[in-house]
């Protein structure tokens, strides 16, 4: 379509150029040269390398987990002593020792969030505990879908749906070391 318009727009004017109205335009009428190969560094000044320069990064999809110990985490390379809560923009340390802390007030800075978080990932542990019914059924009337699993485990949840660029946070309890 947009070359229809120009089309009737470009009219050959009587001289060496084209005219656009009352206007000569020269620089549309020279000839451009074509070739009907591919051009490579061994042809003429018409060859060119295409060059791309990055403005911005996005970022790969949030935080990224890569290890935990019973000292703590190894967030996007930041190492965070004792139980983190990873949330979209930011990795904090998260004030609770144990499942029993994690109580609606422990979890508020989960649902104060803006833009609201879609899924929180918690892991309790060395193994999957079970949390107080009333804190899990606060944070599905304020819209947060709840995943409560041992540490290990949530790690790998909380990783994919980052990876899919998920609103998820995560609320995380070192496991115990082994004995």
């Amino acid at each position: 379509m947009a070359a229809v318009s120009c089309a009737r727009l470009l009219s050959p004017g009587s001289g060496p150029g084209l005219r656009l109205g009352a206007r000569l335009l020269p620089a549309l009428s020279r000839v451009s040269l074509v070739r009907r190969h591919r051009l490579g560094p061994a042809d003429d000044e018409l060859y060119q390398r295409t060059t791309v320069t990055l403005l911005q990064r996005e970022a790969a999809g949030g935080a990224v987990i890569y290890s935990y110990s019973p000292r703590g985490f190894n967030i996007s390379g930041n190492t965070g002593l004792g139980p983190c809560a990873v949330l979209p923009p930011a990795v904090l340390q998260w004030n609770v020792g144990h499942h029993t802390d994690i109580t609606v007030e422990s979890l508020s800075l989960f649902y104060l969030l803006e833009p609201r978080i879609e899924i929180l990932v918690l892991g309790t542990g060395a193994r999957t505990e079970r949390l107080d019914p009333n804190v899990l059924d606060f944070l599905k009337k304020k819209g947060i879908a709840v995943e409560v699993q041992d540490t290990p485990n949530a790690c790998a949840t909380f990783n994919f749906l980052s990876s899919e660029r998920r609103l998820a946070a995560a609320g995380l309890i070192p496991p115990p070391a082994a004995e």
